[in-house]
């Protein structure tokens, strides 16, 4: 009997390895915005923010062989490259964030992120959303609430509701942001009564894995006094919104309008060559260097800074921060002009975008419309997912050259698969 992919995945790598879609894609090639499966048949790829520039730009591909073709080694031995990309990079970060460890994966550079603020405070107490994705490390998968960890969360970590549009902290839209923070302070009480102290808080600015929730600049003001009164770090997760996803700001902190004392920023920043970094203030760098002995073999690697380098030209010279702006504006229009009787809300922020589905007044999720909305939507040949605490959220996270011609393909595509849908009774 011939084995199937599933099959020999299962074989090979063990139970629960997770797959998109309930008929996995076999992707074999891609290129900007495109993938192809292994029937020829082309996909619009509306979800993945690895190939920040376009998958397989040819700019990138060429500085990662004409490096591995000339030499790779690792930060024990003295290379250029890695310094003249973190020069380029805290080039592009304020708020006195000069220096960098690069590393491989975005969980590694929060895992380091949260030493930092220990060794910053002497603390251990750390606070997170309750809906929030930060890694796979043990440390970072305790902020991580896909699942909850064996024998319960550390007793080190506070989990406090995140922010949403249909069920806002506090009761009310206008309330929330102070909401919000009056949930932190109670944390760090909570984390000082117990002797843990408190070290910090790591959120994504774009509150990504959390729904996408449309939160003003400034929102998060409130919450950054009581952190900072409390002696805190604010510790930033950019590896969705960061190099320019935000459209109007390179940055997503930026966009939220806050001064975080570290920055971690991991997949799209090489379009998919493994690197990930943490840029902090050099008193934040020093208190870590001196708390923790910490050396990365592959982290800074000179193909991975290659890569880096020619990532951050590409986003320039072919305006994709930019492009990412008018893009989002034009998305925005279209979604806003989307009807369903189970539609509750639009949203966006850069090229991020949302559209969540209720069954009822009492917004109930509509967690099985929306999966047969994916499902229906990969069929006609568009890749995208859903978020959200019960995954009610269609999801839509493309590379940065994404199109408007792109993005009217794809909403022609919802607008068909919305008005085929039957409405659950």
């Amino acid at each position: 009997m011939t084995e199937t992919m599933l099959e020999r995945r299962a074989r090979l790598m063990g139970p629960n390895v997770p797959t998109f879609y309930r008929t996995p894609v076999h992707i074999v090639k891609g290129q900007g915005v495109w993938l192809w499966d292994t029937s020829g048949k082309r996909y619009l790829d509306c979800y993945n923010n690895v190939p920040h520039v376009g998958h397989c730009h040819p700019r990138v591909v060429q500085a990662i062989a004409a490096q591995a073709a000339e030499l790779n080694t690792h930060t024990r031995y003295l290379h250029d490259l890695v310094l003249d990309y973190i020069e380029r990079l805290t080039g592009k970060l304020g708020h006195g964030l000069s220096q960098a460890i690069m590393v491989c994966t975005g969980s590694e550079a929060n895992d380091i992120a949260l030493r930092m603020a220990q060794a910053v405070t002497g603390n251990t107490g750390i606070i997170a959303t309750d809906n929030t994705y930060h890694g796979n490390t043990s440390a970072v998968s305790q902020l991580s609430s896909r699942r909850p960890p064996i024998g319960g969360r550390a007793p080190n970590v506070r989990l406090v509701p995140a922010p949403d549009n249909l069920r806002p902290v506090g009761g009310s839209l206008a309330g929330q942001a102070q909401a919000f923070a009056d949930n932190v302070a109670r944390a760090i009480v909570e984390l000082e009564a117990a002797g843990f102290g408190f070290s910090g808080m790591m959120l994504c600015p774009a509150f990504a894995n959390e729904g996408l929730p449309s939160v003003p600049k400034g929102f998060l003001d409130p919450t950054v006094q009581v952190v900072r009164a409390a002696g805190g770090v604010m510790i930033a997760d950019e590896v969705q919104p960061g190099f320019g996803r935000m459209g109007s700001d390179f940055w997503g902190h930026e966009a939220l309008g806050f001064a975080p004392d570290i920055v971690t920023v991991g997949k799209p920043m090489a379009n998919g060559h493994p690197v990930a970094a943490v840029l902090a203030r050099p008193d934040v760098m020093a208190a870590f260097r001196n708390a923790f002995g910490y050396f990365n073999t592959f982290g800074g690697n000179p193909v991975s800074a290659a890569a880096c380098l020619e990532v951050l030209q590409v986003i320039e010279d072919e305006g994709l921060q930019h492009n990412a702006a008018v893009v989002s504006a034009h998305v925005m229009a279209r979604m806003q002009a989307l009807r369903h009787p189970l539609l509750a809300d639009v949203r966006g922020n850069g090229m991020f975008f949302g559209a969540e589905f209720v069954l009822d007044d009492a917004m109930t999720p509509a967690t099985d419309f929306v999966a047969d909305l994916v499902e229906a939507l990969v069929t006609r040949g568009f890749i995208l997912n859903r978020i959200g605490r019960a995954q009610n959220t269609l999801k839509i996270r493309p590379p940065l050259p994404f199109s408007i011609e792109n993005a009217d393909s794809l909403m022609d595509a919802i607008e068909a698969v919305l008005a085929e849908a039957p409405v659950p009774a």
